[in-house]
Order: C-alpha cells, then sequence, then structure tokens
C-alpha cells in the first residue's frame, strides 16, 4: 500500500493547475498518498476503491469522504457529481473513462498516470488489458485541454507509464488563469 508514500512526481510536477480550494477526486486511491496530498493542498477529497482496508487507511485525513465501491462491476458511485481535480495513479479501466471525464467540472483537472505497453519487458503489470496502447490516454482525454503528456520508460522501479495533466474547458472555452504556463 501506499497510503504513506510520497505522492508521485507527475501530480507534483502539476500542482500549480490545482484550484486553492475545491473538491478532488482520486480513484482507486488505495491506502490514500494522493488523498492526503490533496487534503493538504486545501482540498475536499474523495477517495474511491473497492478495497475497505486500504480505505480505512484513510480514516485519519480530514474532511476526506471515503466510498468502498467496486466500479469496475457496479455503478459510479457519484453519478452527476464534478470535481474541481480527478487524479488516477496505476490504475486503468478503460470502461470507466466517460465517467472520468463526466466527473471533471468546467476548468477541472484531470491527472492521470497508469502503465503503457512496453511494460510486460519489465515486470508487471504485463497484461494488455492494464497497458496503454501508444498514444492511448491522448485519445482518451480528446475534448480536454492538454497541458502536459509522457509516453516512456522510468526508472525506479522500471516501469513504462503514459501521464496527462489536461483541463476541461470553462464555458467560452478560456483557459483559467492558473492553467496558463509561465513564459520561457
Amino acid at each position: 500500500m501506499h497510503g504513506s508514500g510520497a505522492p508521485s512526481p507527475w501530480l507534483e510536477r502539476w500542482a500549480s493547475l490545482l484550484p486553492a480550494t475545491g473538491t478532488a477526486l482520486d480513484l482507486a486511491c488505495g491506502a490514500g498518498r494522493h488523498l492526503r496530498w490533496l487534503a493538504a493542498r486545501g482540498l475536499k477529497p474523495t477517495g474511491i476503491d473497492r478495497d475497505a482496508g486500504a480505505l480505512a487507511a484513510c480514516a485519519d485525513v480530514a474532511g476526506a469522504e471515503l466510498i468502498a465501491a467496486d466500479v469496475e462491476n457496479g455503478p459510479w458511485p457519484c453519478p452527476g457529481h464534478a470535481f474541481d481535480v480527478v487524479v488516477v495513479t496505476n490504475y486503468l479501466w478503460r470502461p470507466l473513462w466517460p465517467q472520468i471525464i463526466a466527473s471533471l467540472a468546467p476548468g477541472g483537472v484531470l491527472l492521470y498516470e497508469t502503465f503503457a505497453d512496453g511494460n510486460q519487458t519489465v515486470g508487471k503489470p504485463s497484461r494488455p488489458d492494464f497497458l496503454l496502447q501508444p498514444g492511448e490516454l491522448l485519445q482518451r482525454c480528446s475534448g480536454l485541454t492538454i497541458v502536459g503528456y509522457e509516453d516512456g520508460f522510468l526508472d525506479a522501479p522500471p516501469r513504462f507509464v503514459q501521464r496527462v495533466a489536461a483541463v476541461r474547458p470553462a464555458p467560452g472555452g478560456e483557459a483559467h488563469p492558473r492553467h496558463r504556463l509561465p513564459a520561457g
């Protein structure tokens, strides 16, 4: 479990995109390392995981809503709810993409990072069901503004990943000022 581990460097890199207040969803949150990170940044986090034992490790996260749900075999537990931030790391269940995108509020930020094709050469997961294909994450985020994207190999531990930082356009299509990249 990763409840007390450091947050993903990808999330830390794009922290400037996050609002100072608002709601956040950590999908497949496990023991809550990113749930804790979101709460520490002033967001009201909701964590969803099918493992009630892992969720129990998150009970000390002040203000967090914890939902035990098997999103692969049951209904989406947050119908009609839009979050200012959605975080997904090390998890892929393709049928959930419509719910993930629908869960982003206008101006909302998606930070997604998971394993990619090639990972089968260095470890698990190795099944194609759990590995993004080349460019797949970009395709899944069609309609969002892509702020950052990577597809490649990382060391320590060795793994192939795809990761994206994306923003749902606000009404009128203008980016919120916090979504603008610095000059240079």
